[in-house]
């Protein structure tokens, strides 16, 4: 089976080297030369577990291509895969479809014999039948079926996500393209992936309410935390209790700063906007936005507290900059909130980060010191925050780090250590809603 996977970016090139690694040829296609360059010489543009040995596997076996000409590749396609960018649109909050558009039109030009084209993107609900109108309209006599296939990927275990899914959504409207869909995913059936196949529309919203409610999740148990501060409980203890019913479940109850990445903070807004379109009211998906504005809000107050109320003059080591570990993404990270206003008031920062330095020194503003060894970091600060949890943050020599630093604070916005043991350890120490 011959795929064209449009766009490397993160769910493009996971997704084509999944794909590769079920056995089909998939030619990855992308109008940036610079990047298809670097991915032919084995260089991957992305920070993800396990990408880099999945994509030289199958490069070396054939299977895998990259180019940036949609000719032949489309035209001896079975699928066609729209992958690229759906950012927010600024002003209105709307996904931006240009990207999945001018894609369409230029699938359009290139097909030949019968083709489905699967919208990968997240995109907003009936998009599917517009990228059907627009390949009409540009090849009347195109023999074409559309269809939706979601991802459902987490940065940092996307390729275990992708190999051992939930579930597999497809929207389609003919039997033919299902049968295509459903031969791409047969190695699935050996560990019984359940596959729902539904319709366009229906495909498309389970995108976007399967992320909404996940990020109400972490919203809710936010909220909960900062009550369990005023009244003296404990949230993971909270937590422990709503997790252990089976209607609830263990999983995004993690008090923190805030969520944040390429996918909740955009498809929730996204969601509100197509909402709104059709006059529906989405108001616990609006609350859940505020929530979490908020949420980043009340860390830098947080902080400031710990710092016995004015951060100016002090100098503070940043621990994590990405969104979450085991991903180089910065996009809506709490840090990019959070460090910006402690730099104004005065703050000295010093960072590090595991993977995610690089895309950090593009998005925030100048004056952050990077440095590249943990302890060199710590050494002479006055308080530690804590914003990521990356293993490597798991695991300090906190005897080490108390003797390293000028003063004591602590500021631990993962709740990663225990407050006891860090008390002991002569900290002053300060996490989320745990009293």
């Amino acid at each position: 089976m011959n795929v064209a996977m449009l766009g490397v970016g993160y769910v493009g090139l996971v997704s084509g080297a999944c794909f590769s690694e079920f056995g089909a040829n998939v030619t990855c296609i992308d109008v940036d030369a610079d990047k298809i360059a670097r991915l032919k010489d084995g260089e991957i543009p992305i920070y993800e577990p396990g990408l880099d040995a999945l994509v030289a596997r199958n490069v070396a076996t054939g299977r895998l291509k990259f180019t940036t000409s949609y000719s032949p590749t489309v035209s001896e396609a079975d699928l066609v895969f729209i992958a690229v960018g759906t950012p927010t649109r600024r002003g209105d909050g709307h996904a931006d479809l240009t990207y999945v558009f001018a894609a369409a039109r230029e699938i359009a030009r290139h097909l030949s014999g019968y083709t489905v084209v699967v919208d990968k993107s997240t995109v907003p609900v009936g998009t599917a039948r517009q990228v059907y109108r627009i390949i009409r309209e540009e090849n009347p006599d195109a023999h074409f079926d559309v269809a939706s296939n979601p991802e459902f990927l987490r940065e940092g275990a996307a390729i275990s996500d992708f190999m051992r899914p939930d579930r597999v959504v497809v929207g389609v409207e003919s039997e033919r393209a299902e049968e295509l869909l459903r031969e791409l995913y047969r190695p699935l059936n050996l560990i019984e992936t359940p596959i729902l196949v539904t319709n366009l529309e229906s495909a498309e919203l389970t995108k976007y309410a399967s992320n909404a409610f996940l990020a109400t999740k972490i919203s809710f148990i936010n909220e909960v935390a900062n009550l369990c501060e005023a009244v003296g409980a404990d949230v993971h203890s909270v937590a422990k209790g709503m997790g252990m019913d089976r209607r609830i479940g263990r999983k995004f109850l993690h008090p923190g700063p805030g969520y944040g990445g390429s996918c909740f903070p955009k498809d929730t807004l996204a969601l509100v906007r197509i909402a709104q379109e059709h006059g529906v009211h989405t108001r616990v998906v609006e609350s859940v936005i505020e929530v979490n504005s908020a949420q980043k809000a009340r860390m830098v107050g947080k902080i400031r507290r710990a710092l016995g109320g004015n951060e100016t003059g002090k100098v503070l080591a940043v621990l994590g900059l990405t969104f979450k570990p085991e991903t180089d993404d910065m996009r809506d990270a709490p840090a990019l909130a959070i460090l910006p206003t402690l730099l104004e008031k005065g703050a000295t920062i010093r960072a590090h980060d595991t993977q995610g330095m690089k895309e950090a020194r593009r998005l925030l503003p100048d004056g952050i010191d990077y440095c590249s060894d943990i302890y060199k970091a710590v050494e002479g600060a006055d308080a530690v925050v804590l914003l990521t949890e990356w293993n490597a943050y798991r695991g300090l020599d906190i005897q080490r780090v108390r003797q390293l630093m000028a003063g004591n604070v602590f500021v631990d916005l993962r709740n990663v250590y225990e407050p006891q043991h860090m008390r002991d350890a002569g900290f002053d120490y300060h996490s989320i809603g745990r009293p």
